[in-house]
C-alpha cells in the first residue's frame, strides 16, 4: 500500500504542485489588486460616477461582442459538423469567445483588454495562434508526458 501511495507522489512531483499554487494565488490575489488599484486611480481622476458608466459600458459592450461572435462561432461549428468536417477551430474560437465575454463582464480595466482581446476576431487568432505554439512545443519538444486512464464500471484499485 505504501509503495503504491509512493509511486503516485513520484507521478506529480511537489515542484509541479508549487508552481501551480504560485501561479493560482497571483491569479486570484495580485490580479484582483491591481484593478482596483486601478479603478480607485481612475475614479480620483475621472469621478465616481463616470468609473461606474465605464464600467457598466464595458461589461454592455462585452456582452453584445460576446453574442455577436459566439452566434457566428456557433454557426460555423454547425456547417463544420453538416459537412462533416471535426470543428476543432471552431471549439478553440467558442471557448476563448466565453473566456473574453465572462473577462468582459469582470469589472476591471485589465480584465477588459484581455477580454476585449478574445472577442475581436483578429487578436483572438494571434492570441490562440501563440497557445496552439506553446502546446505544440510543451508537448512535442519537452519531457511532459500525459496519461490517460479508462475504467468502465469499476474504478481501477490503488
Amino acid at each position: 500500500m505504501v509503495s503504491r501511495a509512493r509511486s503516485r507522489l513520484h507521478r506529480f512531483p511537489i515542484r509541479t504542485w508549487c508552481a501551480v499554487f504560485a501561479r493560482l494565488l497571483l491569479l486570484f490575489t495580485l490580479v484582483p489588486a491591481l484593478e482596483l488599484a486601478l479603478l480607485i486611480v481612475i475614479g480620483q481622476r475621472l469621478g465616481v460616477l463616470p468609473t461606474i458608466a465605464l464600467i457598466l459600458i464595458t461589461g454592455l459592450i462585452g456582452a453584445w461582442l460576446a453574442r455577436r461572435e459566439g452566434s457566428r462561432t456557433w454557426r460555423e461549428f454547425r456547417a463544420a459538423l453538416a459537412t462533416g468536417r471535426v470543428p476543432g477551430d471552431e471549439l478553440q474560437q467558442g471557448l476563448a469567445i466565453l473566456i473574453g465575454g465572462a473577462l468582459l463582464l469582470t469589472p476591471g480595466v485589465f480584465t477588459d483588454l484581455f477580454g476585449l482581446l478574445l472577442l475581436l476576431p483578429p487578436s483572438r487568432q494571434l492570441v490562440l495562434r501563440e497557445l496552439r505554439r506553446r502546446l505544440e512545443r510543451r508537448l512535442l519538444h519537452d519531457d511532459n508526458r500525459i496519461e490517460v486512464r479508462h475504467w468502465t464500471r469499476e474504478p481501477p484499485p490503488l
